[in-house]
């Protein structure tokens, strides 16, 4: 059985690599096309496209799939195996292949559909996501689920660390996937409500919330797209926030410890926060002991978001 691989992002590699470890055939690997990175804009591969061409697996880059399906048609692949691909298929491109499509998605559907279902989850304070192999059809991830996996999510979990862990976790279920679907032994189920999920921008963070809510967001959007405070003047990014539990009550985005020992720990609307990894506007990422070095934050300021 001959397969398409279409993916883009990093969260792509490990499903990609393990199908190849399998001995899957993979005819053709379609990603996004080279984009500039960095100020001079210099065009950079999609690290799917780099693990490709090191697997010695031909790249497909149309610039829209919709209107070029010329080169995955000359392919002739049996099924299609996508992973945060980055475009949205048409029927036309469901068509192409008699064994059908398949998306590896990074939550337990039906919920979060659509953009950002790692961070929604971690966000949202859920205690468990995972993988779902579904059916991919015309509508935005609501085709008929045939494998799932579930997967808890820690107090420590980013959204970053969250995704390293799924990706191993959908490379584990797409495997088992492609072998049962050459087999024949596909047995789907249709998803039963669910919603949609939007994409997370840079956030300020609203310290009225209580310290879980706090922590939930600064970890849903590390490493990018980040929250931020404002605090003396200076804008701070955040990487992660801990609940801290036993500290003084005082008024929401009040600064209570600035001592190495603790660490930045800034109380909520219930509770407080250690805000332990921070990037100064301007500045290189930081543990907040080395923040504290120098900084003209002491205790008692308060976040200007609130004042």
């Amino acid at each position: 059985m001959r397969i398409v691989f279409a993916g883009t992002p990093t969260f792509s590699l490990a499903p990609l690599r393990a199908l190849h470890d399998a001995g899957i055939e993979i005819a053709a690997v379609l990603t996004q096309p080279d984009r500039p990175t960095g100020r001079k804009g210099v065009l950079t591969p999609s690290p799917v496209k780099l693990l490709a061409e090191e697997l010695g697996i031909p790249v497909l880059q149309p610039e829209k799939l919709r209107s070029d399906l010329s080169q995955l048609k000359a392919v002739h692949a049996d099924i299609m195996v996508t992973c945060a691909y980055g475009q949205i298929l048409s029927q036309e491109t469901l068509d192409l292949f008699s064994g059908g499509v398949w998306n590896v998605h990074a939550s337990l559907l039906p919920a979060y559909r659509g953009a950002a279902p790692i961070a929604r989850a971690i966000i949202d304070g859920a205690r468990e996501t995972g993988i779902t192999i579904m059916k991919t059809d015309v509508g935005l991830d609501t085709g008929d689920i045939f494998l799932q996996k579930e997967m808890n999510i820690t107090e420590s979990d980013t959204c970053g660390s969250l995704t390293e862990r799924l990706s191993g976790l959908g490379a584990e279920l797409i495997v088992d996937a492609v072998k049962k679907i050459g087999r024949g032994e596909a047995v789907l189920r249709p998803q039963v409500g669910g919603f949609v999920c939007k994409k997370v921008s840079r956030t300020e963070i609203d310290f009225s919330q209580n310290a879980h809510t706090v922590s939930a967001l600064v970890r849903g959007l590390s490493p990018a797209p980040l929250s931020f405070g404002i605090i003396n003047g200076l804008t701070l990014n955040f990487y992660f926030a801990e609940v801290v539990e036993g500290m003084k009550d005082a008024p929401y985005g009040t600064v209570l410890s600035v001592n190495p020992k603790q660490g930045f720990i800034v109380s909520c609307g219930k509770g407080a926060v250690r805000l332990s990894e921070i990037q100064p506007s301007g500045g290189k990422r930081m543990t907040d002991r080395d923040f504290l070095n120098g900084r003209k934050v002491s205790e008692g300021m308060r976040f200007e978001c609130v004042l």
